[in-house]
């Protein structure tokens, strides 16, 4: 294995590190198979190596479709090289004043109980979206709306408003050109409930039965948290990331790939929270793939018109303090409510759709997104590149048409790539462009955890810990022995662009057979750690695994603060939650390194601290929370005093007696090591946040850090 850095003063040493024993859980996925259905087109084409689809829209000065163009009407190339145009097909719509207008009088509200669900539902009711035969366009000429209900981030109100809208929109409000889909996120799954139809009978009954609770394979929609003995299993990707449910949202997108229509998607959620989107890599991806299958998304706020008191309502205690006396209560509310409807602004921006705030009556959104598609044309041609090399490739469309004076397209695509048949220098190549791409790989599920603690009045050690969850790993049989064979390569750049440091591993695990079949339902976790100025940086790593070429790309930016400029509250560096101490030589894998060992304040007492980086944990477990204080300019410690308290909403639930801190100041760094034990055995399964108090009695000195965390059952 190999590691290198540019100019640090010393760097953590990678470890890849298997989380000690996990119960298994049953992981489920959408699956991709598409079925195939008799054409519904006379569009028929020939398949050669690559055929390239484009939905084209041409309108006049006036903003009226241009009618009437044919293939050679159409100039097109790729890369700047002309490609020969197939086909151009066109697809006519209703003009949008032809979609009714919304009633005054909503419809009646689902019934309290699911109805059972037809016979002619259970035939169409599928967790896969039907496609057409290879080369034919299945919805010649229609409208394709899908109703996608993310069921992990609303609650039951939220939820029946969301189905109301819909209800609403189908009894009323579609159009004889629309085809509608029903889809839904819950857990690690996204499910077609319903293919593309315009049957309201059915849509209604299956709309209907979500409703009231159970999917319309009868399965209940639970919520309830689950995990494993030590809170370290695959379902923590699940209960507290953001970047699932834009993966969820991107493997919805994928599934509607293969029909070459346009297609708008309406995203029905209670926001998505900004401070969880850490991985910008995923956020990224979804977009790109919105737009690679021709995809508006348009994002429908369900919480509707909130009108929230400024200082909390009934149902919690006043919050107390200066801030409800100044408005800082009242505009933090308002911020936190505004942030999470950021994320879902972004995606309706990115992929041309419109978000939706602020309205009781959601189905306006759907309307406002079924008249936002137009009559457009379906443009194909076949590609002179046919290399599997995963580029981007640049498409250009000019129509040569006199009333043409708006032209909208996709303007390129990026190749499929055959990993299996690459040299070795082809996937070291392949590492090194995906590194710099634009466009993420997120084939592998990573969440990366950036901490920061101060080594002198210049310098900052940055520790990185990755995990990748085991199950999306492909284990291969070498020499007789289980291994898993992982790349990693990244790099930090500063605010202007220019790389300040980077690291390259290759990691070859070697499991014996118990461990091997663990792998399937635990995380593994990478670390490694770099030594940064104070400023503004952007970390992107990737992982891959060597016997596929799946690769998973992280990508954050974050910040060093200049500890030495704070004179208002006492300096601190990150905070550090973690249900983990191993000895190095217990790890799965890991390598030694006295230097970078000595400086890495996660190892202490000859065990190191493994960040927990999902941030759950169980009730069996002992949470460890460490952090340091700095106390500059003093020659010997003066005593610190913290305490840790958890909160559930605005009430406090626990808290910790108060630990004090009379030692341990380090002569270079000044810095004083804060460590809390807290046993969980005392505190219920549900969410949390936690908020870290640090102050220097005898002085106004005082740091507070405060952060969402889960709790499961253990076993």
């Amino acid at each position: 294995m190999s590691s290198s850095a540019l100019s640090p003063r010393f760097r953590l040493a990678p470890a890849l590190l298997a989380v000690a024993m996990a119960v298994a859980s049953a992981r489920t996925g959408a699956q991709q198979a598409a079925a195939q259905t008799p054409a519904q087109s006379s569009a028929t084409f020939r398949s050669v190596t690559r055929l390239v689809v484009q939905t084209v829209s041409v309108k006049d000065k006036d903003g009226h479709v241009v009618e009437g163009l044919k293939p050679a009407d159409f100039t097109v190339t790729e890369d700047g090289v002309p490609q020969t145009v197939s086909f151009a097909e066109f697809e006519r719509l209703p003009e949008p004043s032809a979609t009714p207008a919304a009633p005054d009088v909503p419809p009646p509200a689902p019934p309290p109980t699911a109805a059972p669900p037809k016979a002619a539902v259970a035939s169409t009711t599928t967790t896969q979206i039907s496609t057409s035969a290879p080369g034919q366009i299945r919805y010649a000429s229609r409208r394709l709306l899908v109703l996608y209900f993310d069921m992990t981030s609303m609650g039951p109100n939220d939820l029946l408003r969301a189905f109301s809208g819909a209800r609403k929109f189908v009894t009323t409000q579609m159009t004889p050109a629309d085809v509608v889909a029903v889809m839904t996120f819950q857990g690690a799954a996204v499910r077609a409930n319903i293919d593309f139809t315009g049957d309201k009978d059915d849509l209604l009954n299956v709309i209907d039965t979500l409703a009231a609770g159970t999917d319309a394979s009868g399965n209940g929609l639970s919520t309830a948290i689950d995990g494993s003995t030590f809170g370290q299993d695959d379902p923590e990707f699940q209960l507290f990331n953001t970047d699932r449910q834009l993966s969820a949202l991107q493997s919805a997108v994928e599934m509607l790939r293969p029909l070459p229509e346009q297609k708008v998607l309406l995203y029905f959620a209670s926001g998505l929270q900004l401070s969880g989107v850490g991985n910008q890599a995923q956020l990224r991806a979804t977009t790109n793939a919105a737009l690679r299958a021709n995809v508006e998304i348009f994002p429908v706020d369900a919480r509707g018109l909130v009108a929230s008191a400024p200082l909390g309502d009934a149902t919690q205690a006043s919050p107390g303090g200066m801030a409800m006396f100044s408005g800082q209560t009242a505009g933090t509310r308002v911020t936190a409510l505004q942030q999470t409807q950021d994320t879902l602004f972004s995606i309706a921006k990115d992929t041309g759709g419109k978000a939706m705030f602020d309205n009781n009556d959601l189905s306006l959104g759907i309307v406002d997104a079924a008249r936002s598609i137009t009559s457009y044309y379906i443009v194909g041609f076949y590609s002179n590149h046919t290399a599997l090399d995963g580029k981007f490739h640049r498409v250009k469309i000019t129509v040569n048409s006199p009333l043409a004076a708006d032209v909208s397209y996709r303007q390129g695509y990026y190749a499929d790539a055959e990993f299996s048949k690459s040299s070795d220098a082809d996937k070291e190549r392949q590492l090194q462009q995906a590194l710099v791409l634009d466009n993420p790989v997120t084939d592998l599920t990573i969440e990366t955890e950036i901490n920061y603690f101060q080594l002198s009045h210049a310098e900052y050690y940055v520790p990185v810990s990755m995990k990748i969850p085991g199950s999306e790993l492909t284990l291969a049989r070498k020499g007789g022995a289980a291994h898993a064979v992982i790349d990693f390569i990244g790099e930090v750049r500063d605010d202007l662009g220019g790389t300040q440091q980077n690291v390259r591993d290759k990691v070859d695990v070697k499991l014996n057979d118990q461990t091997a079949a663990q792998l399937d339902h635990r995380p593994i976790q990478y670390l490694t750690g770099f030594t940064l100025l104070p400023g503004t940086y952007t970390l992107k790593m990737l992982a891959r695994d060597n016997e596929t070429g799946h690769i998973g790309t992280y990508q954050k930016t974050f910040v060093i603060p200049n500890l030495d400029r704070e004179t208002k509250r006492l300096p601190t560096s990150s905070v550090v939650l973690s249900s983990q101490r191993v000895a190095p030589g217990d790890a799965l894998f890991s390598i030694q390194n006295k230097q970078a060992d000595a400086a890495d304040p996660l190892i202490f007492d000859g065990q190191r601290l493994i960040p927990s980086v999902t941030r759950v944990f169980s009730q069996t477990r002992t949470l460890y929370v460490f952090l340091q204080a700095y106390e500059h300019g003093v020659a010997a410690i003066e005593p610190l005093a913290g305490f840790v308290s958890f909160y559930q909403g605005t009430s406090k639930v626990f808290e910790t007696p108060v630990l004090a801190v009379t030692d341990g100041l380090d002569p270079k760094s000044k810095a004083v090591a804060v460590r809390f034990s807290v046993p969980l055995r005392t505190l219920a399964p549900g969410k949390y946040d936690v908020q870290v108090t640090v102050a220097k009695p005898g002085s106004d000195k005082v740091a507070f850090w405060r952060a969402p965390i889960v709790i499961v059952q253990g076993s």
